[in-house]
Formats: structure tokens, sequence, C-alpha cells
């Protein structure tokens, strides 16, 4: 028997549950709100799919109950403000870190033992929040941006390419942010071969540039922050670590030396298994791709250094 908990049932949150739900990938599926009968309600619009999508996932909402979610393999935290048009992941810092600091001793509480996906925004930031808070071993605590960063970045170049997304290999590393991600377009492929034998220098850098912005440009058309492509990025997070299936995916993790930063929790390709993050894989950088790695690295350090000033 598994068991996931989603806290909050907002459009990321929801939208996370409902994937897991009908992937079926836990017995037992909790999703918590602090705003009343949001997350009942959301659970209960969901459950009412089972007999059209065909899933038997027992899913249940409460309103800032923890102990519903007792025994939790994973949780998924995704509570905070979203961004607003013109707000910068960093501007959310403030009200957020307070926001992850309560909901993950709330969580460990009753799931003392569970792998944590962090959604949350600031990511990479609420990522190392919750590891220094949390005390609990690195390997649970996964930040999920890069898997949605490539997900965009290989969005864009199947645009480009005029092929499907599942024919390509697309990983974007480094900082959650418009400024600091870093689409690694030499290792870019179509069905194996580089990109670069399809498309010109000038749409490679047109569709880095694109993927940088993925958020933003979403931000600006919907007025608040995307949620299908987060939700299912987090979904697919969960599968690897239920499922135990070793994939080999971005995310923000602790770094201890790996890539040459220590203190920091950054995108980086990683093995995700029942144990959480179990490897990170060298992608072997050039020397252009540390140094923008490194110039990431210094913006996520300012953004940390942020929480020493919030008496958290």
């Amino acid at each position: 028997m598994t068991k996931v908990s989603v806290i909050g049932a907002g459009a990321v949150g929801a939208t996370c549950a409902d994937v897991i739900s009908y992937r079926q990938l836990t017995d037992e599926l909790v999703l918590l709100d602090i705003k009343e009968g949001f997350a009942e309600g959301k659970a209960l619009d969901i459950y009412q799919t089972s007999s059209l999508l065909d899933f038997k996932t027992q899913i249940t909402g409460t309103t800032g109950d923890y102990s519903k979610t007792a025994n939790s393999d994973v949780v998924v935290i995704t509570s905070g403000l979203p961004r607003k048009p013109g707000m910068t992941r960093e501007e959310l810092i403030g009200t957020n870190a307070n926001i992850v600091k309560n909901v993950t001793e709330n969580v460990l509480k009753h799931s003392p033992n569970a792998i944590i996906i962090v959604i949350s925004n600031p990511m990479d930031t609420m990522t190392y929040l919750t590891l220094k808070s949390s005390g609990l071993d690195k390997h649970k605590i996964i930040g999920m941006g890069g898997i949605l960063d490539s997900a965009r970045f290989k969005g864009y170049l199947g645009l480009a390419l005029n092929s499907r997304t599942a024919d390509i290999q697309g990983t974007v590393i480094g900082g959650h942010g418009d400024t600091t991600m870093i689409p690694l377009t030499r290792l870019a492929t179509l069905n194996g071969v580089p990109i670069s034998q399809f498309l010109s220098d000038d749409q490679i850098k047109q569709v880095s540039a694109d993927t940088m912005v993925g958020g933003a440009t979403l931000t600006k058309l919907l007025g608040t922050s995307a949620w299908y492509a987060p939700g299912a990025a987090g979904a697919l997070l969960v599968e690897s670590i239920v499922r135990d299936q070793k994939r080999i995916m971005p995310c923000c993790v602790s770094l201890d030396g790996e890539y040459g930063q220590k203190d920091i929790c950054m995108g980086v390709p990683v093995v995700i298994g029942k144990n959480g993050w179990e490897k990170i894989v060298d992608f072997k950088l050039n020397n252009e791709e540390q140094e923008l790695f490194n110039k990431s690295a210094d913006a996520v350090r300012n953004m940390n250094d942020v929480l020493a000033t919030l008496n958290l």
C-alpha cells in the first residue's frame, strides 16, 4: 500500500493530484488546503471522474488536518502564493518561506520518513529551506523545477522541429528562474540526432530564450502561474519514486561538490527511485556551460541569503 499527500489544492496541487489519481500512482491520495472545504471539493470532483477514467485511487480532501496525511510515502508541497504578472520568483521568498517551513514541520509530525517534493516558488530556495529546516536525509528532499523547464524546452524544440516531443531529448539544469536556468542545447537530440543538424544557430538560440522565459510567458498570458505542466511534472516525479523507475530527471537537489558547487540546492540530472534521488549524473559540462552553471549558482545563493533576514 502506498500513500501520497499533496499540500495545497490550488491549480498546481489539484492538477498534480488529478494526474496521480487517474494514473493510479498510489493506493491512497490526500489533498490538503487551508481554505475551508476547498481540498474536500477538489478531491470529490477528482473522485467523480473515476468512473469515466476507470481508476480506483482512494482520494480524500481535508482542511488543515495534517493527521490525515499520516504515514505518507511521498509528500508534494505546492503551497504558497503563485506569481502574478511582472512578479519575479525572488519576490515570493518572504511570503512563501514561512508557508513552506510551517507545512514541512506539520508534514513531518505525521510522516517522518516521507520523501518531500517541493514545487513552491522560488523553488531552489524553498528546496534549500526545506532541507535545512527538516533535518531529513538530503536524498529525501527534491525540487521539481528542472523537469518542468525541460518539458518546456522539449515543447519549444518540438515546435521548431515540427516533430513529436516524445521523440526529443532535452535537459535544462541550473536554477529554476528566468535568468538562471540553462537549456543544454549542445546535448539536445531528435531521435538521437543532434538538433544542430536540423536547426540553425539562430533557431537554437531562440528556442533557448523562449524556454528561459517560459514561465513568465504563461504568467503574462494567464494572469497567474501555469498549472497543467507543473502539476504533471510533479506527478511524473512521484511516479518515478513510487514505482522505483530509476529515471534520470533534472531535479533540484543538495550539491556537495558535484558540478563544482556546495551548500546549495540546484537543478542537475539525478536518478530517481524509491529512496528519493539516488545518484547525481555528471553530464560533463564544457567550459561555457560550467561558467553558466556557476553564474546560476551565484544568483541562487543571493536568493538563499534572503532567508537569513527573515528570522525563520
